[in-house]
């Protein structure tokens, strides 16, 4: 028997139970994707709905067993996109997107940041669900398997607009995102999939409204040892696509006092990890009990023998160490790696050197993270980026109704 829409909650809530959604992978991340229209107009009343769709808080087993999240940042995740205002489409914009970071343990929903990830699958939401009014359609060129759409998207989060180029088929009239092409493989996910190129545009202080919120390319944070011994950390604050702390992991062994190899996802090594996010967060005028918000990343020089890339990156995501990356750190480290006189310009400059990484135009940076590597590019125009992209794959994985 076919579920009826009608069908609502024992609450008093006038929202289907449950509602019309799809459910998608983005990058290496994977969510919910909503149509603005099926959600009460009080964004307010969003996080109860969320949170039963994904299971949360699920404070004892952090599984989210009783919803669709999978017990871990990247898995627990919702879009919800609509139409734009007529501004926004006065100014090229086809849809507009909010994201929320549902909590897992908790009932904390962020809507502080983006996901880089999800983002890529923005464009071939809004076009299956028709908010596209005229897809823009560009012909194949000798090099490509189909023509393709852009689809321009604008984030209420960070109030920035993000690009999107896939593959469609005119077969039926009308271009529908093909995403099963053979075109590219993406690290921490199995085979290959259709090329999804993503770009955000002037994508500098997308929470803060600054590059460099502190006006430095590097900080000294404090650190207070579990012995009660102090010390300075060096860290670059940089904002764009998302806020991140970028800590040198020389700096992280030396208040750690190690010597060898750190374990990652050590407690000890997540504790100072969460300790400078923190403090990043308030020398970039954010509140630090955001969890989402900023995010960090130890940075370091790739090793000697490792010709494939220019930085090595361990993120965390929610207090725990990132399978790969966060999609928006990878960006946010691409644009920093072209920003003089932060940390990772000074590890890519050692590697690439100085001729690779010009102030203007455009540069790519190989980022090796714990899932492999990732090619990220960043443009400039006079000192100021006016764009950072990033080659993503994405999956249909369901479309139907979700109980919340």
């Amino acid at each position: 028997m076919p579920v009826s829409l009608a069908r609502r909650s024992l609450t008093s809530s006038a929202t289907p139970n449950p509602i019309l959604a799809t459910f998608m992978r983005g990058g290496t991340s994977k969510g919910i994707y909503l149509n603005r229209v099926h959600l009460p107009a009080d964004t307010a009343a969003w996080d109860p709905i969320f949170l039963g769709m994904m299971g949360s808080p699920d404070p004892k087993y952090g599984r989210q067993l009783n919803g669709m999240g999978g017990g871990i940042s990247s898995l627990s995740k919702v879009c919800v996109v609509g139409s734009p205002t007529d501004e926004q489409r006065a100014a090229g914009i086809d849809v507009a997107y909010t994201f929320a970071q549902v909590g897992i343990r908790d009932e904390i929903v962020d809507y502080s940041g983006n996901c880089g990830n999800l983002s890529s699958m923005i464009g071939v939401f809004a076009l299956d669900e028709g908010l596209v009014a005229a897809p823009r359609v560009c012909d194949a060129d000798v090099n490509a398997h189909a023509p393709t759409v852009t689809v321009s998207a604008f984030n209420t989060n960070t109030q920035k607009r993000i690009d999107t180029t896939f593959p469609v088929s005119l077969a039926s009239g009308q271009p529908i995102a093909v995403l099963d092409l053979e075109q590219e493989a993406m690290a921490g996910v199995h085979g290959r999939a259709s090329r999804v190129v993503l770009d955000f545009v002037s994508p500098g202080g997308a929470r803060t409204g600054k590059l460099l919120p502190s006006g430095q390319p590097t900080d000294a944070l404090p650190f207070v040892s579990a012995d009660g011994v102090r010390a300075d950390v060096p860290a670059s604050l940089v904002d764009a696509t998302n806020p991140t702390v970028f800590v040198p992991l020389e700096g992280l062994r030396g208040v750690l006092q190690h010597s060898e190899s750190v374990d990652f996802t050590s407690v000890p090594v997540e504790l100072a990890v969460e300790q400078l996010r923190r403090a990043g967060a308030e020398r970039m005028g954010l509140d630090p009990e955001t969890q989402a918000q900023p995010k960090i990343a130890v940075v370091s020089e790739p090793a000697p023998d490792d010709m494939e890339a220019d930085i090595v990156v361990h993120a965390y995501s929610m207090g725990v160490l990132h399978k790969a990356v966060p999609m928006t750190v990878g960006l946010c480290l691409g644009v920093a790696a072209g920003k003089e006189g932060t940390i990772p310009w000074k590890i890519a400059r050692a590697r690439m050197g100085a001729v690779s990484l010009p102030h203007d135009g455009e540069h790519m940076v190989r980022i090796r993270h714990p899932g492999g590597i990732v090619i990220v590019g960043s443009a400039a125009k006079d000192g100021e980026v006016t764009s950072a992209k990033v080659i993503r794959t994405g999956r249909r994985l369901m479309k139907g109704v979700v109980w919340w």
